[in-house]
């Protein structure tokens, strides 16, 4: 810690405590990262297109509200549409739980949320492409909200030194319980015909699986966590609601943002480089099976292996973060993310060994760079309003990350190549690195009036 800096009250906790609370913390990950895997990366991209594709007219369109969408595109327009939605509620969200210091109840109820409508996607089937996709914006709108809350903890239960290895390993225990239960649907998808399934019912009960491990295991943060009480400042103006009061301090975050410009800074590099993560997570497996020709057998594995290699991934560059700062080892992550898309533009149809070494370098990069860029961030948010920055930090994250499936798609409408499409992406990258490179993140902490690392 850098002298003269105490922690206050609200964040002041022995040692004991702050393990139990960090490890019921790793367990949110735990819980709805099998949705990520399962449902938006492995599943959800090319079940839901074969549904549109059946109800799809004679030149493969589709036409919700009346708009006509080439059926191959309807995912990623989906995933666009939930971060739209997103965007509208996540800074209401973070600015009530910093107004109210109730982040746990707002958490839980976006946690259900989500995992009900994941659970539903089950009653996806025939034609129902309107049902998927109603379904996916809910969920995937209901996770971002529920990782403002969960990301804001952060600040709250480690200290600065500890954060790079505890958001580490938070990743970390997502990725485990993803590959977890990619190995249990696997096992169901391979051999559906001896369960008695077909392959569409096989697949529908992979996607509701995923909603029903997000509920069950959302109970163990809800049990670890706490909410921290408020300082009387906090507490100004509550008599007039928490939305209102939500919504007028939502616009005090946003002037006080203005206030710390490297913040920003380190911010819109990461909207600009997490858009590329984020789409080549949500897309990976529709490009794999639609222009590779890949079976769902196949890209299960691969996405498999991204998760067990990610858990080595993410500690790993944790471990290097310590030795070389969070900053140069992102950077180094970007400058990976390129060559690995420039490689898949390359790829081969047909060529299961050359889809699993790009994910395999995928799977070493993809933990490490979001789970430091996480603990970087931390470092920069002013004390009592975590929640508030993490909304702006998570819209960075999720909600600005409609533009990256928004290009795919229409790379994909205008050209009918998924390469083209995947090529796209590398401008993401580099411009992210760019950007990044420029931030002076120790003047960054130290503007935010935190405590200083030895090494970021």
């Amino acid at each position: 810690m850098t002298a003269g800096i105490t922690e206050p009250e609200e964040y002041a906790t022995g040692p004991a405590e702050r393990r139990r609370e960090q490890r019921g913390w790793y367990f949110y990950d735990f819980a709805c990262s099998v949705y990520s895997t399962s449902v938006v990366t492995v599943f959800l991209g090319p079940y839901l297109t074969s549904v549109a594709r059946a109800a799809a007219d004679a030149e493969g369109f589709v036409h919700p509200l009346g708009i006509p969408v080439r059926a191959g595109s309807l995912f990623a327009y989906s995933v666009s549409a939930s971060i739209v939605v997103a965007v509208l509620v996540m800074p209401l969200v973070g600015a009530v739980a910093d107004r109210t210091g109730r982040k746990k109840p707002l958490l839980a109820a976006a946690a259900y949320l989500g995992a009900t409508a994941t659970a539903g996607m089950f009653f996806l089937a025939g034609e129902r492409y309107l049902l998927g996709a109603f379904l996916l914006i809910v969920a995937n709108a209901s996770l971002s909200v529920s990782m403002v809350l969960y990301n804001a903890y952060l600040p709250q239960i480690a200290e600065p030194d500890e954060r790079d290895s505890v958001s580490s390993r938070g990743w970390a225990f997502g990725y485990t319980s993803g590959a977890l239960v990619l190995v249990l649907n696997l096992i169901l998808y391979s051999g559906h015909d001896s369960f008695g399934l077909t392959e569409g019912e096989a697949v529908r009960i992979c996607l509701a699986s995923a909603g029903v491990w997000w509920g069950a295991f959302t109970l163990v943060p809800l049990r670890r966590l706490r909410d921290r009480r408020m300082p009387p400042k906090g507490r100004e103006g509550m008599g007039e609601g928490a939305v209102g009061s939500g919504w007028r301090q939502l616009r005090e975050t946003l002037k006080d943002m203005r206030r710390h410009p490297l913040t920003l800074s380190f911010l819109l590099a990461y909207l600009v480089y997490n858009d590329g993560v984020q789409t080549v997570i949500s897309q990976a497996s529709l490009y794999g099976s639609e222009e590779l020709g890949l079976d769902q057998t196949t890209l299960i594995t691969a996405v498999l292996l991204v998760q067990v290699l990610a858990v080595a991934g993410a500690l790993g560059m944790g471990r290097l973060a310590r030795t070389y700062g969070a900053k140069r080892t992102i950077l180094c992550s970007l400058a990976v993310w390129t060559l690995i898309l420039s490689a898949a533009y390359f790829l081969p149809a047909d060529a299961p060994v050359f889809f699993f070494t790009l994910a395999a370098a995928i799977g070493l990069v993809l933990g490490g760079s979001q789970a430091l860029s996480r603990s970087l961030f931390s470092h920069l948010v002013p004390r009592g309003k975590e929640a508030e920055y993490f909304s702006a930090y998570e819209v960075s994250d999720r909600g600005l990350s409609w533009l990256g499936p928004l290009v795919f798609g229409l790379a994909y409408q205008l050209t009918g190549s998924y390469r083209d499409a995947i090529i796209s992406l590398v401008i993401f990258f580099v411009v992210g690195f760019a950007l990044l490179a420029r931030v002076p993140v120790r003047r960054a902490v130290e503007a935010a009036g935190n405590a200083v690392p030895d090494r970021i």
